[in-house]
Order: C-alpha cells, then sequence, then structure tokens
C-alpha cells in the first residue's frame, strides 16, 4: 500500500462524488422554475440509490474476475464481501477505496441522464429506471471497459469514462426520450433557464470535481495523474473558448448558457484522453468538442426528438468524439500503459478498437435503454400526467416549491404606514 496514492484517491473519491450536486445544480439553472426541486432531486436521489445497489451487486458485476475477459462481472463481491482495507487486483490503495472510487462513477453516470429527461418523468418509475440501468447497462459496461473485459481485450482504452459514462449515458438518454416522449408545448412555447447563475455554479462544481474524475483514474499520484490533470483543464478551457468564438460569429453573442456547455463538451471529450495524451493535444480535443457539440445538439429539432438539456448534444457526441480522438492523439510517451495513436505512429489498430468499443456500447445501451423503458412505461406509466407537467415536478411529485418570491415584496395595493407629520408619504 501506498500512503501517498491512498490520500490522492481519498481526495478524488469526494471530488467525484461533489460532481453529482453540481450537475444538479447545472441542470436545475436550465429548467424552468416549476421543475426545479424535480431536477434537484432526481440528482440527489441517484446518490442514495446507487450507491446502496453498487455495494450490493454492482461492484461486483463490475469488477468480479477482473482482467479475464468476457463480459459480466461474476459475483465474488456480491455485498462488498472480501472488499477489505488491504490493496488487491495490483493497486497500491485499499481495495475498499477502489470500489467507493467507482462507486462516485456509478452515481452520476445514470444522473446525466436526468437532463434529457427534464420537466416529464414520474419520479417513481425514475427510480426504477436506473436502479434496473445500474444493473443491465452500466456494470456490464464497466466491466467491458474497467474491469478487464472483452473491451479491454481487444485493446480499446478509456482512461476516465468517455465510453463508460458519457456514451453510455448519452445512448440511454436517448432511448429514454424516445419513449417519453416530447414536452407539452414544445418548439411552440418558450423554455427558457430560470437561473443562468446557478448553471454557472454547478459548472464551475463540475469542472472542480473533474480533476478527481479524470486525474483520479490515474489510481495513483503519479505523473500521468498530474498530466490528466493539466490535460482536463486545457481541453475544458479550448471547449469554452471555441463554443463562444462560434456562437458569436452565428449569432452575434457569446452566453453565458453556451460558455457553461464548451466547458463541459471539453471535459467529455477529454476524458476517455486524459492519462493517454499530452503536449497540445488536450486544446486541439477540447476545441473541436466546443465546436462540434455546439453544432450537435440541433440535431434534436432535424430528428424531432426533445433532449431537453442537450445530454445526447453534449455527452454521447463529446463522449464519441473524445474516444474517437483518442485513435488519433494517443501517445504511449505519456503513459506507456496505452498505445500510439494514428499520428503518433501507432497505425490503424487502437482507432479501430476505438470504433469497435464506442459503436458497442452506444448499441448496446440504446437497445437496452429503449427496451426498459418501454417495459416501465407498460406496468408504472412513465410519464408525469398533462395537468401534473403544467403544474411542475415541484409541486406535483414532491409537493414542495422552490421559491417562495411573493412573501419577499409588499403586496400590491397594500398600505404602507407613514412616519408621524410626513404627509408626503403615499400608498404604493
Amino acid at each position: 500500500m501506498d500512503t501517498g496514492d491512498t490520500a490522492w484517491m481519498l481526495v478524488s473519491t469526494a471530488l467525484v462524488l461533489f460532481m453529482t450536486p453540481g450537475l444538479a445544480l447545472f441542470y436545475g439553472g436550465m429548467v424552468r422554475s416549476k421543475h426545479v426541486l424535480g431536477m434537484l432531486m432526481q440528482n440527489f436521489a441517484a446518490m442514495g440509490l446507487v450507491a446502496v445497489l453498487w455495494a450490493l451487486i454492482g461492484f461486483s458485476l463490475a469488477f468480479g474476475d477482473a482482467g479475464n475477459g468476457g463480459i459480466l462481472g461474476n459475483l465474488d463481491f456480491l455485498g462488498l464481501s472480501g472488499v477489505g482495507a488491504e490493496p488487491a487486483l495490483d493497486l497500491t490503495i485499499p481495495f475498499v477505496l477502489f470500489a467507493a472510487y467507482q462507486m462516485t462513477f456509478a452515481v452520476i453516470t445514470p444522473a446525466l441522464i436526468t437532463g434529457a429527461t427534464a420537466d416529464r418523468m414520474r419520479f417513481g418509475p425514475y427510480l426504477v429506471f436506473i436502479g434496473a440501468w445500474l444493473v443491465l447497462v452500466y456494470a456490464p459496461v464497466a466491466h467491458w471497459v474497467f474491469g478487464g473485459g472483452w473491451l479491454a481485450d481487444l485493446g480499446a482504452l478509456d482512461f476516465a469514462g468517455g465510453a463508460v459514462v458519457h456514451i453510455n449515458a448519452g445512448a440511454a438518454a436517448l432511448g429514454l426520450v424516445l419513449v417519453l416522449g416530447r414536452r407539452r408545448g414544445w418548439r411552440a412555447e418558450a423554455m427558457p433557464p430560470h437561473s443562468l447563475p446557478l448553471t454557472m455554479l454547478g459548472t464551475g462544481i463540475l469542472w472542480f470535481g473533474w480533476f478527481g474524475f479524470n486525474a483520479g483514474s490515474a489510481l495513483a499520484a503519479d505523473g500521468v495523474a498530474a498530466t490528466a490533470l493539466m490535460n482536463t483543464f486545457l481541453a475544458a478551457s479550448a471547449g469554452m473558448l471555441a463554443w463562444m468564438l462560434c456562437e458569436r460569429l452565428k449569432d452575434g453573442h457569446a452566453t453565458t448558457l453556451g460558455a457553461a456547455s464548451g466547458v463541459v463538451a471539453g471535459l467529455v471529450a477529454i476524458t476517455p484522453c486524459a492519462g493517454f495524451v499530452g503536449g497540445l493535444s488536450p486544446l486541439l480535443i477540447g476545441a473541436a468538442a466546443g465546436m462540434v457539440c455546439l453544432f450537435a445538439i440541433n440535431l434534436k429539432f432535424r430528428f424531432g426528438y426533445d433532449d431537453s438539456l442537450d445530454v445526447v448534444g453534449i455527452h454521447l457526441v463529446g463522449g464519441l468524439l473524445g474516444s474517437l480522438l483518442l485513435g488519433l492523439f494517443a501517445d504511449v510517451s505519456v503513459n506507456e500503459a496505452g498505445a500510439d495513436g494514428l499520428l503518433f505512429g501507432g497505425g490503424a489498430e487502437l482507432m479501430v478498437a476505438q470504433v469497435v468499443a464506442s459503436a458497442a456500447v452506444l448499441v448496446f445501451s440504446l437497445v437496452v435503454s429503449l427496451a426498459l423503458a418501454k417495459l416501465i412505461d407498460a406496468v408504472m406509466g412513465i410519464r408525469v400526467s398533462a395537468e401534473d407537467e403544467l403544474e411542475g415536478l415541484d409541486r406535483s411529485q414532491h409537493a414542495e416549491t422552490a421559491y417562495f418570491l411573493n412573501d419577499m415584496v409588499p403586496t400590491l395595493g397594500a398600505h404602507v404606514p407613514q412616519p408621524p407629520g410626513d404627509r408626503t408619504a403615499v400608498s404604493s
């Protein structure tokens, strides 16, 4: 056991967990005010439900029989059996810490889906969906890549979750919205964000936590972690600048929402690459993500699916872009556990593996998520009623209201008390 590695991974685990509340604020600011608590609740509920399921069965399905190929782990670690304070799987940190770190990934991945389904999904069926999705989709995909399964054997690289997290969640989001249908009034009426300051705050928290997400995936306090940290910073910055520049050229303005979206696009695209590329590669990857994802979010208008907060356009497309660009920019001199991409003399082998991995995760997650959503809809009904949607998820699903602004200002027409002797005061 290495105490330095352990200390870093303790911090990284906390950083990644902090990303889920950051995601809640990021999404929460973008919905209308009558839905904000519903969005926050869905994200926070994932922290509870997924953590419990991960300890019971998810970790074992993802990392049981690790390194031996296959499509699914075994039940050796069921209920965290044998997951103790000593290192395992050739790690230099406590095995239970590794399980906790991976748990934070399992928590935020289904939470990402909530941005696509905003404003119209019932809370109970949402919990059923993400619980089943963790076992049926996330755990197998995590085993394929992180757990030494068949995609790892194929030679595919994914440093921190381009396929496992972002392609996976983006494809699931697409499948789910195809079952849910469009929001009432979508495209016919304006649905502006109710609090962009919340979105910007959430962006800052995500950016901060992403250092644990990417640099923590080195699983050690070493040079690879340091490189991943720098790459993460540069890609996010380049993504923001590229998105704002394209916005300015296209519409004449650079917006705060665009800046926030560009940061996240850059972060998504660098995630699979973070510990495998170096030099100026993260700037190119981040800038490409800022430009491509800006135009990808308009696919929903062309094809008619209502991806409320652009999970498909940013996470699915950004994850695909980053995974494929890794086939170009990977550099074994940065990380000897990686491979060389096309631009570094590695030939087409890595690119082929990246294409296969990306396609396999996309198709698997889309098909299973679509089938799961249809099943839950048939049994429980997955969408809120028209009346509940108009009332808002806050009231209809949780019997609460986010803001009581009327209590903060005088009622129109109320009498304003006059100071003694002051005849100039008037009623409001």
